[in-house]
């Protein structure tokens, strides 16, 4: 039977820890077990998933993983935490202790050769400063996460769930949907952690989807960051050093067919990587010749 963690037993953990939460960090620690079950139920995890947790902290949501039945290798970049995790599991989940792996470790440095196995699904309350590029890191180095759920600052869930058009959407946005479906699936009350944050919070669901277009994903996500870079310019303008000139942009533009005139955040993630194709196309023609 697995014990979630309640504010009292956060507590004595930090104190015994000596765990001072830290911004840099991002360390807000959720105490709440009703918090931890929703997430759980959400995310949809059970006994055929290896779930990769990036951040676990004091193991509030990890002790929630492993009671679901999931494989858990908890990522956690802070070394006495990550010391501490498995006895906190063996305490507080003893039957299931044996399905978690701890890795003493930067999330934004993690390689597939470091995991005991490829992990199915993501499932973090990832530190504010770091969600998205977190995010974007894994989904690329682990082709095998189809799924996750993950809590971060609120308005980042709003970007990495926007779609065209909407006054938030930009490269979090376009950038995750290279990888898949993004969704805000529900809000999460500040009164859940310790110490309590200073900005609310909001789970965000994401599915990988394969695509039927295939493309060279570091040629498009350089478009994206220069398409969004001057939010305000046309894509003829913003693209112009991108191309070469002006005229260039809205040459490779118009064979794409997109309309030079139009702004970045009106596309969807397979113009991008259309106009991407197009370039590339381009450059080699001219290269031939």
């Amino acid at each position: 039977m697995t014990h979630l963690l309640g504010p009292a037993e956060i507590r004595r953990l930090a104190a015994e820890l000596d765990v001072r939460p830290t911004k840099k960090l991002g360390q807000n620690f959720v105490h709440d077990p009703n918090t931890v079950r929703r997430i759980v139920d959400l995310a949809g995890v059970g006994p055929d998933d290896h779930v990769l947790e990036v951040g676990p902290g004091l193991g509030s949501l990890t002790l929630g993983l492993l009671g679901a039945g999931a494989r858990v290798t908890a990522v956690e970049i802070d070394p006495v935490l990550a010391a501490r995790l498995p006895a906190t599991a063996a305490t507080y989940a003893p039957e299931s202790a044996s399905r978690l792996t701890v890795l003493a470790s930067d999330a934004l440095r993690l390689r597939a050769e470091d995991l005991p196995a490829p992990p199915s699904a993501l499932v973090a309350n990832l530190p504010y400063n770091v969600a998205v590029p977190v995010v974007l890191h894994l989904l690329t180095e682990l082709p095998s996460v189809r799924s996750g759920l993950v809590m971060v600052q609120a308005e980042v869930a709003d970007r990495m769930a926007a779609g065209p058009g909407s006054r938030v959407y930009g490269v979090p946005s376009v950038k995750l949907a290279w990888f898949g479906r993004a969704r805000k699936v529900a809000p999460v009350s500040r009164s859940v952690f310790w110490p309590v944050p200073n900005v609310d919070s909001a789970l965000v669901s994401f599915e990988r989807v394969d695509r039927d277009w295939q493309g060279d994903r570091a040629a498009v996500f350089s478009l994206i960051d220069n398409a969004f870079s001057q939010r305000r310019k046309t894509l003829r303008a913003a693209l112009a050093s991108w191309a070469g000139s002006a005229a260039k942009a809205a040459e490779v533009l118009q064979s794409a067919g997109v309309d030079p005139g139009a702004r970045g955040e009106q596309l969807t993630v397979e113009d991008f990587a259309r106009i991407a194709e197009t370039a590339s196309a381009h450059t080699s023609g001219r290269t031939a010749r």
